[in-house]
């Protein structure tokens, strides 16, 4: 299995040094270039092409935002992971909006930060349950579905598999848990988003925070 290739772009050389602790002993996981600027980073992207850039919003040169602006335009095949301090709105809502398919504080990283580069990695999106409710649009009135509806309309394997998605497992780490394939798990997804009318991820996590099923994480 190839690994998966980042890029590291912070302007904290402590903050980079930690990443690279964290993430040179993971077996899966490469590191193919770091940077302190955003105009570095673009550099290092076009000609490394990796799998994912984790990105810091507070870039000097060309900000966070802007630069995954710009990644997502020049090489939309790389994902984007936000990896910052800031938790406001402001910056969330922003930044997701621009392309990044994960958003990670980074006093959670220590324990999150693999997990968010696999997760992204297969195709899913990573939000840090302690931002999760500014990154969304809050649930209401028709779209809102109550607990007891969703009891009524779940099984316990499909509330169960609807639940590890919100909290950013991927289907592979899904199956592993619980102890079934794949495809067990995707079609359990399947039929759980179909019954709620939840259509993309975000929808998933946005259902996840409404249950409280995101709350036990942010408390870490």
């Amino acid at each position: 299995m190839k690994p998966i290739r980042i890029t590291l772009a912070d302007d904290h050389p402590l903050v980079l040094a930690g990443m690279k602790a964290l993430l040179e002993p993971v077996e899966d996981i490469a590191i193919v270039g770091e940077a302190t600027d955003g105009k570095t980073a673009l550099d290092i992207i076009g000609q490394e092409r990796p799998d994912i850039a984790v990105l810091d919003i507070s870039l000097p040169i060309v900000g966070g935002i802007e630069l995954a602006q710009r990644i997502s335009a020049q090489f939309p095949h790389v994902l984007l992971l936000a990896l910052t301090v800031h938790e406001d709105r402001a910056y969330v809502q922003p930044m997701l909006q621009a392309g990044a398919r994960g958003y990670l504080l980074k006093r959670s990283a220590a324990d999150e930060l693999v997990r968010a580069i696999r997760a992204i990695a297969e195709g899913g999106v990573y939000l840090d349950p302690a931002i999760a409710e500014k990154a969304l649009p809050s649930a209401s009135g028709d779209n809102a579905l109550s607990e007891n509806t969703a009891r009524l309309e779940l099984t316990p394997r499909e509330a169960e598999v609807l639940r590890f998605i919100a909290q950013g497992f991927s289907n592979k780490e899904i199956a592993a848990r619980i102890e079934v394939s794949i495809k067990t798990v995707e079609t359990h997804k399947s039929r759980a988003v179909e019954k709620l009318g939840l259509y993309t991820r975000a929808d998933i996590v946005r259902y996840g925070v409404s249950q409280g099923w995101l709350e036990h994480l942010s408390k870490k």
